[in-house]
């Protein structure tokens, strides 16, 4: 299952304005940074950009000699342990996850020795990542049903954000029980006739 979103720009300034797409792991700490989730470039006056919003996840472990494991699909309330195999760590689905009264997904760190990079995607971009999980420790991930969007410069996908660039994003949206929508952006300009960007969601269709 997935939410169709539709990028609109109806704002004043052209195709200059890069737009961040991202969300917040709520059952994180603020050690590690929000990521770039999807970021829009180049989308002139007028035109759009539709793009998918899907609702299950996948999860991966890297180190820091730059190697991932593969991807597997997870899903809201499970755990996975990395456990030691002769041909190397593996990623095994071991049940529930201990608070599955919320939408936690846990990822244990079940080796021997050597910290792990846990990182989470949705519709196959890097949406967060735990780094430096030792041996006995988990990584927690949850997610509200919520996206923030809003207008950047200089942000890649899969780029973490500095907290200045976080608090010049203010819009939030919540998706939950939103089939398509379009995301319209109004504002910008120059000189001082400019206005500030504005986002709105357009066009709802529930589920």
């Amino acid at each position: 299952m997935e939410t169709r979103l539709n990028f609109i720009n109806r704002s004043e300034d052209g195709n200059k304005s890069e737009i961040v797409i991202f969300q917040k792991n709520v059952a994180t700490n603020l050690e590690e940074l929000d990521i770039a989730w999807k970021v829009i470039r180049y989308c002139g006056r007028g035109c759009n950009h539709p793009f998918l919003y899907p609702l299950d996840f996948e999860i991966s472990t890297s180190d820091d000699y730059g190697n991932y494991s593969p991807r597997i699909p997870a899903k809201d309330g499970q755990h996975f342990t990395v456990l030691s195999t002769p041909i190397g760590g593996r990623m095994l689905r071991r049940g529930p996850a201990a608070n599955s009264s919320v939408r936690d997904i846990e990822v244990t760190n079940g080796l021997p020795r050597g910290a792990i990079n846990v990182n989470i995607f949705r519709g196959g971009k890097i949406l967060a990542r735990k780094t430096a999980v030792v041996p006995g420790q988990k990584a927690v991930f949850q997610f509200q049903p919520t996206i923030w969007v809003g207008v950047v410069s200089q942000v890649r996908e899969g780029q973490s954000l500095n907290s200045a660039v976080i608090s010049d994003v203010n819009t939030e949206f919540s998706l939950l029980g939103i089939a398509s929508a379009d995301i319209v952006m109004t504002g910008g300009g120059c000189g001082t006739s400019a206005k500030r960007y504005e986002f709105e969601l357009e066009n709802i269709v529930p589920f």
